[in-house]
């Protein structure tokens, strides 16, 4: 069924402009009406499918509700907020972003005042408490991150224990044998952070079903303690031949402490991470890693809030779907004999 959006693009405007010309709300040039028009009755658009959209008076704006903690590496969240603001923008819709502290009270300042269509929750907690407002307000929302309770929410995220099996199985396919794993800081995990835990945990099982020695800590999220951290990690396991990091700030900063140290990858030491391809390019990353997806993330989490406001049939009930991981190999871990012992 060709909905608004599909008039949109086709047309080359934003869903808002469409409705604006089908509702006569707005006045629009001569030019871009004839262009709707036409789009309207090549794709066989017809009124009544686009009467659910002018039917609710939307505001073609939707809420992204996130937090920039203080103790936290900036640029790891800023990679989840321009895929969703790319995505709403092709879906022509305009962002609102909220980072509002208290962000229960927000959802309600802003879904009662209907401000906007629906909400994108990021830096989602096991137990967030943003969720109880989210199921009261009248808006739609959908969570990109995985609570401990997912009823009757639309919910996207990496599926994080998978990552961590596959990066575990790629150095166990290279012999390595005793391995240092680098978790976010454990102030995240205080805060609810479940794909801390779900990564952390996955790994240390899995290498536990090989017979792997992993040494599992909880790293650092600010200069110059990632370093120092890094540093006494390698010191206090010297026969460690591979590095797993789960934690943004920390691999940001590897390639530098790595090259003080006189480490070479993957001669001295194989490394393997967690990231996206946007993130690896902005700080020059040169590591095996399991992609974070968040572009799918964004894209997928906006299409099915888009869904769920215009009341589509194809949004069905609500869903918690996982991102398959990618793992993307970079030529950072080399084969290992059991025998070899590596001095940093």
């Amino acid at each position: 069924m060709t909905t608004i959006g599909d008039v949109a693009r086709h047309a080359g405007v934003s869903r808002s402009t469409v409705s604006y010309a089908l509702s006569g709300k707005r006045t629009i040039s001569a030019e871009t009406r004839e262009r709707i028009e036409r789009a309207v009755a090549e794709l066989g658009f017809t009124p009544n499918a686009g009467a659910r959209a002018l039917k609710t008076s939307q505001t073609m704006v939707l809420g992204l509700l996130l937090q920039f903690h203080a103790d936290e590496f900036a640029p790891a969240m800023l990679q989840y907020v321009l895929p969703v603001s790319q995505a709403a923008r092709a879906e022509g819709y305009d962002i609102l972003m909220v980072t509002d502290p208290d962000g229960p009270r927000a959802i309600h300042r802003i879904g009662d005042s209907d401000m906007v269509d629906g909400f994108v929750l990021l830096d989602v907690t096991a137990d967030d408490p943003r969720i109880p407002s989210l199921r009261e307000v009248r808006q739609p929302g959908v969570l990109i991150g995985l609570p401990r309770d997912t009823r009757e929410l639309d919910v996207i995220d990496l599926d994080f224990g998978e990552a961590a099996r596959m990066l575990v199985d790629h150095l166990h396919e290279r012999g390595h044998r005793e391995i240092v794993l680098v978790s976010p800081p454990h102030h995240v995990v205080e805060r609810g952070g479940s794909y801390v835990w779900r990564f952390r945990d996955a790994a240390v099982e899995r290498a536990a079903r090989y017979g792997l020695q992993i040494h599992a800590y909880y790293g650092e999220s600010r200069s110059p303690v990632i370093g120092q951290s890094v540093n006494a990690l390698l010191d206090a396991h010297p026969r460690a031949t591979a590095l797993v990091v789960h934690n943004d700030a920390t691999i940001a900063a590897l390639p530098g402490i790595l090259r003080d140290r006189g480490v070479r990858v993957p001669d001295d030491l194989s490394v393997v991470s967690l990231y996206s391809r946007d993130f690896g390019e902005e700080f020059s990353l040169p590591f095996t890693a399991v992609e974070s997806a968040a572009d799918e993330l964004g894209r997928s989490g906006v299409a099915q809030l888009v869904r769920r406001i215009t009341r589509s049939p194809d949004a069905g009930p609500p869903v918690a779907r996982f991102v398959a991981p990618v793992l993307r190999d970079r030529g950072s871990t080399r084969p290992i004999d059991a025998t070899r012992s590596t001095a940093h």
